[in-house]
């Protein structure tokens, strides 16, 4: 059985059990897809990624100016697009843009573009909300200094406020050039049925603290004081799964120091009860409550010289 480990908390409550070290964060996200060359046209036209590979269906998609993989997008047959919001599942994936100037100019390239989009303040964080051909959606986000986040108690304040799009828009005049080297998969953000059986699984086995809990259907996770790597919500809830026809997610990457590390999650995992599988290529992967699919894997493998390693889950 894995051990607790011993780490001050500013907010947040830690599993009485194992802990996720403080470096873990979120790696590659594969998506399902109904047609490879749409979702590859929005990635990289809309978001800003580059797609730095594609075979056998499959295409992965990196920041500008880098080789680490952020987003892998697979054509499979029978796949059809859903409509927001009916299938528990994925409800977003989430890129972190490196500062508050590069989100001002992503939202210029959006007006110039003439791309819909939704907005939200969340107090640590200002998001923009889109939606991919498939009925996916995405966020592309921007992080507040550490230092304005709000605590109350010990659990950091969450909320959707307006985003000021003007102040924003108004940041820098210079041009969006895409996703900048330094962005990163931030958080994923899943549909789940019930926060109880989500929590056993997040928070209890997998090893995340849990920062915030009284925002309405919803739990907000993370480790090392993040605002959240994932969370979970239950406003798809009575909804289907996502089924094999259905555009939806395939896997997500939980990032470890090392292969000690993995084998601690997965300890933990095993002992409440979750079974381990394993993919052709190695790698150890959990299933959630609902069928959403987490593979522990080492920063080394994420490295840019292994970007042309391909999962097969």
């Amino acid at each position: 059985m894995a051990t607790a480990r011993a780490r001050k908390l500013d907010f947040g409550i830690s599993p009485s059990t194992y802990r996720l070290p403080s470096q873990a964060h979120v790696g590659r996200v594969r998506l399902a897809v109904s047609n490879l060359d749409r979702s590859i046209d929005f990635y990289t036209r809309v978001i800003g990624l580059r797609a730095i590979s594609s075979q056998d269906s499959l295409a992965q998609l990196a920041p500008q100016a880098s080789d680490r993989i952020l987003l892998e997008l697979r054509q499979m047959p029978g796949v059809r697009p859903i409509e927001p919001g009916s299938r528990l599942g994925l409800y977003h994936t989430a890129f972190l843009l490196p500062t508050r100037d590069d989100l001002g100019r992503f939202v210029r390239h959006l007006y110039h573009n003439d791309v819909p989009f939704g907005a939200g303040d969340h107090l640590y964080s200002e998001a923009l909300y889109l939606t991919d051909p498939d009925g996916l959606t995405v966020e592309v986000y921007a992080d507040r200094a550490r230092s304005t986040w709000q605590i109350d108690g010990s659990e950091l304040v969450s909320a959707t406020h307006p985003v000021h799009l003007g102040e924003l828009a108004e940041l820098s005049h210079e041009p969006w050039q895409g996703a900048p080297t330094a962005t990163t998969v931030g958080h994923i953000h899943l549909y789940v049925g019930d926060l109880k059986p989500a929590a056993s699984f997040y928070y209890e086995a997998l090893g995340l603290d849990l920062v915030t809990w009284r925002y309405p259907g919803a739990l907000f996770l993370s480790a090392g004081g993040y605002h959240h790597h994932v969370a979970v919500n239950t406003w798809a809830a009575g909804s289907p799964a996502a089924s094999d026809t259905d555009a939806r997610l395939l896997f997500w990457e939980l990032v470890l120091p090392s292969s000690h590390d993995v084998s601690e999650v997965a300890a933990s995992l095993n002992a409440a009860g979750f079974a381990p599988s394993q993919s052709p290529d190695g790698a150890t992967v959990f299933t959630d409550p609902w069928g959403i699919r987490v593979a522990l894997v080492t920063e080394s493998a994420t490295d840019p010289t292994h970007s042309g390693t391909i999962r097969t889950l």
